[in-house]
């Protein structure tokens, strides 16, 4: 068996060093077992930036051919979590810039997702009190509001907002600095807030 290359870990990374280890060296046992633990994230953030859910599982294992190609590369100079997002950000950038070229003309927006398959939210029950579908309807409006952000904005907002990183782990993963993370989370709030401010005037939510 080809001997897997030596990687640096802090005593807090043991496993996760001895796991990359692993899997770069071929064991199947070992890539299974990061593919059940990384899977649901890569999924959801993929859904997430992309808003359709066909195009999120097909994301979705191109980030893990990806990960395993390429995780012999590896250095430790993140956790193995925030590497991957940023493999999941790259790709769907670039599917981004597919469509963008290719003039796409029918992309499924997140409303529209959550509409259709209930994954952002709960389905909507008919029977429950005003209150909880006016909720429903202010988190697809709020979904719609993302789904309108330019992709870099988008981005971070849910990197931040919804899967809760770090500044640090945010500008790791988009390739910038901590400045132009709050930059471009601080454009993004503010667009979020002017759009849904001129809803709930309109009367939508």
């Amino acid at each position: 068996m080809k001997q897997p290359r030596v990687i640096g870990w802090s005593p807090d990374g043991v496993q996760e060093g001895t796991l990359i280890q692993r899997c770069a060296a071929g064991d199947e046992q070992a890539c299974a077992a990061l593919l059940s633990e990384h899977q649901r994230m890569v999924f959801h953030l993929s859904l997430h930036l992309l808003g359709d859910y066909e195009e999120a599982l097909d994301l979705s294992q191109e980030v893990f051919l990806r990960v395993f190609k390429t995780i012999d590369r590896f250095r430790g100079h993140s956790t193995l979590r925030t590497w991957i997002y940023r493999i999941v950000i790259n790709q769907a950038r670039n599917r981004q810039r597919w469509w963008k070229r290719r003039r796409r003309a029918s992309q499924v927006s997140l409303d529209e997702h959550v509409l259709r398959h209930g994954d952002l939210t709960d389905p909507v029950d008919r029977t429950a009190p005003d209150g909880v579908l006016q909720k429903k309807e202010l988190a697809s409006r709020v979904w719609s509001a993302l789904d309108r952000l330019p992709f870099e904005q988008r981005t971070a907002i849910i990197l931040r907002e919804i899967d809760g990183l770090s500044y640090e782990e945010i500008a790791f993963s988009l390739g910038i600095n901590i400045g132009t993370v709050k930059s471009r989370l601080t454009r993004a709030r503010g667009a979020l807030r002017t759009e849904l401010a001129d809803a709930r005037e309109l009367g939508d939510i």
